[in-house]
């Protein structure tokens, strides 16, 4: 791991977490420096280790380690009595106790600040789950494509006359995860002020809604429905969207006003800035068709590079990339956005590094613990000796 400033190390993170969300954003405070302590059940573990269909050992997926970095593992049974006293033996000198449970698992278990604020008041109880903790769907089972349909973002996305199309990833779970790992550091800076922790609520839904943004606002105060624009162009803006280059795809965004001459003179066609079709953005808006058949056939006169060298700097443009071609990207190397790590089952894996940078240097990663493997260093930091260890693991409490 690299020397670079971790501002987060000596503060430790406990975290009853599975799959995305929840992970994702704990990640972000141990590549910060944060202890992040990663509870999973001992039969079995975090549910992402058994997500195909790529594998470092039976029941340790490299799905895993796309969400765990730089964290370590303590298995324990949180539904256990044994279980919930070394829990509060860790909450003890932890600062935060992070869940993405089921919103009416936490308090039922104990992971809330009311049953934990005994054993540390300072304590700051984050929860990320899929429908919030106080309402009547805080039963409900809740996962990403879920919020993405009831949000509205399928709506948005796709062509007009195709079906509804949800994001090629699970964003609201990364966008969620990142937004509880937000609200529990300003939490946590009060509390460090104060003395006094709280519950944080991030859910799902809220986090999908959200993230609707601007047509949110045109809708509630202008009953102003925004849909789907072919070729994923802008609502309101043209030229905002894919234009087909002579060997595929790419994205010109001149939405706003000061591009519009720029790109017109760039690709040698200066008598389109006055055409009385284009020569405003309400113009331009009105007549995005017009527009769109015009930069067509100048576009598909050459590949997808010769317009990136004449454009870039001056017009916003990128080429459209399959994932291969957006991960094999020259630019990722330049810019320091992958690394390799080794793990006990494979000497090299390639990594994404972290998009935050402290200092010009970006956060050091390692590889994400084998289940439990931290379970007895972590056990002994707090007062377990070996024969008690030994004991807990016997009754199945670890």
């Amino acid at each position: 791991m690299s020397a670079a400033k971790q501002p987060l190390k000596g503060f430790r993170v406990l975290s009853a977490e599975q799959y995305g969300a929840g992970p994702y954003g704990t990640m972000f405070l141990a590549q910060l420096g944060a202890d992040v302590i990663k509870i999973e059940p001992p039969k079995g573990g975090d549910t992402a280790r058994q997500v195909g269909p790529h594998w470092l050992r039976e029941a340790e997926s490299l799905y895993f380690q796309s969400f765990n970095l730089n964290k370590r593992s303590l298995t324990l049974d949180l539904r256990s009595e044994k279980g919930i006293e070394v829990l509060h033996r860790l909450v003890k000198d932890a600062d935060v106790m992070a869940n993405n449970l089921r919103g009416d698992v936490p308090a039922r278990i104990g992971l809330d600040y009311d049953s934990l604020k005994s054993v540390n008041p300072a304590i700051v109880c984050a929860h990320c789950s899929a429908y919030g903790r106080d309402n009547e769907r805080a039963k409900w089972p809740g996962y990403d494509y879920l919020m993405q349909a009831e949000a509205g973002f399928c709506s948005l996305t796709g062509e007009p006359d195709g079906p509804p199309v949800r994001f090629g990833l699970s964003m609201v779970d990364f966008m969620s995860g990142t937004q509880m790992a937000v609200g529990l550091l300003a939490a946590l800076l009060d509390a460090q002020r104060s003395g006094e922790g709280c519950d944080v609520d991030v859910d799902l839904l809220s986090a999908a809604v959200h993230q609707t943004s601007y047509p949110a606002i045109w809708y509630m105060n202008e009953n102003d429905v925004t849909g789907r624009v072919t070729r994923g162009a802008h609502p309101s803006a043209t030229p905002s969207q894919m234009f087909k280059a002579a060997d595929g795809w790419m994205f010109v965004m001149a939405q706003i006003p000061k591009f519009w001459p720029v790109l017109a003179a760039k690709i040698d066609h200066s008598e389109l800035i006055d055409d009385p079709r284009f020569d405003t953005p309400a113009n331009r808006l009105k007549n995005r068709a017009e527009l769109t058949a015009v930069l067509d056939k100048v576009f598909e006169q050459h590949p997808m590079q010769h317009w990136q060298q004449l454009l870039q700097g001056h017009v916003p443009v990128a080429p459209v990339f399959a994932l291969d071609q957006a991960l094999d990207n020259p630019w990722l190397k330049t810019i320091g956005m992958r690394e390799t790590i080794s793990h006990k089952d494979r000497q090299e894996i390639d990594v994404l590094s972290s998009p935050i940078k402290l200092n010009g240097e970006r956060l050091p990663n390692k590889a994400g613990p084998l289940l439990g493997e931290d379970s007895d260093t972590i056990l002994g930091e707090i007062g377990y000796d070996a024969d008690a260890i030994a004991s807990l693991r016997a009754e199945g409490i670890v």
